[in-house]
Formats: C-alpha cells, structure tokens, sequence
C-alpha cells in the first residue's frame, strides 16, 4: 500500500476523532442543561493578584449550573460530568462588579461582566458572566430560605 493512502487513511481518522470530540462536548452540555438552569460562567481563580488591570491570564471559560443551595462551575472544554469549583449561596459575598478592560476583553465572552467574591472571607475569586446571568446570580444569592446568611449583596 503507498504511503499517501496511509497518510490519507490517517487524516480520515484524526477528522472522525475530531467530530466525535466536538459531538461529545455538545452532548455533555445538553446533558448539564438537563441537571438545572445552566449559564456561560467564566472564572478566575488566581491565587496571586493580578499584575496589572485587565490581566487577561487565569481565566476559565465554563457553564453555571444553579442548584438548590449551590452554584456549579463547569469547564466547557472538558469531558468530565464533575464540577470543578461549587459554590456554596451562603458562604459567597459579591464584593463589587467591573467590566473587562484591555487584553481581558479577548478572553473573556462579549458584554461580560466581572464579579469580584469572597467566598467563606478566606478566599477571593472573579467571576464573568453577562448582565442576564448577573441579576440572576444575585437574585439567586438574595433569595435564600429563612435562617440561612442572606443580603451579601453589594
């Protein structure tokens, strides 16, 4: 067999496992959406600050996915049905709200804003969403039952 046709044959095949990559992560979305409401999510969870404003490095693009006392974050390159970071409503306090500035602009998605948090007063982390997916965030944050921390909203 020449070698073009193995070359051929093996380009056949990576275009297959590319499609199937691209099919899985679709799917592994609308099984997500499935779990609750989802939302694009973008997070920052740099341990260090930032060297500049508009930092554009340690930013995570993802899906939000609202549960009943808590807040999932999802990577949306990756094939895992895990969360990686859950935010639990009472321990999260949104600490002020800015919009993206300079080379952040570009890792970021169109008309996001960023959210500064503190979660438990230990930890701090920013979160980018759109200006929809912020009210719902706060309204979500607000909306606890009776007896748990509310209000930890600016």
């Amino acid at each position: 067999m020449p070698i073009w046709l193995w070359v051929l044959d093996s380009l056949g095949v990576l275009l297959a496992l590319v499609i199937l990559a691209v099919l899985g992560l679709a799917a592994r979305r609308r099984i997500l959406a499935r779990g609750g409401s989802t939302f694009d999510l973008s997070v920052n969870r740099k341990r260090e600050a930032p060297r500049e404003e508009g930092d554009p490095r340690g930013w995570t693009l993802g899906i939000g996915r609202y549960g009943d006392s808590h807040l999932e974050w999802f990577r949306t390159f990756s094939f895992s049905p895990r969360p990686v970071l859950r935010l639990e409503r009472g321990h999260v306090e949104v600490l002020g709200r800015r919009k993206p500035v300079g080379s952040e602009t570009y890792a970021l998605h169109a008309g996001n804003t960023i959210v500064q948090c503190s979660i438990d007063g230990e930890r701090e982390l920013q979160l980018a969403l759109s200006p929809q997916a912020l009210t719902g965030l706060l309204a979500w944050l607000e909306s606890s039952p009776p007896g748990r921390e509310v209000n930890n909203v600016i």
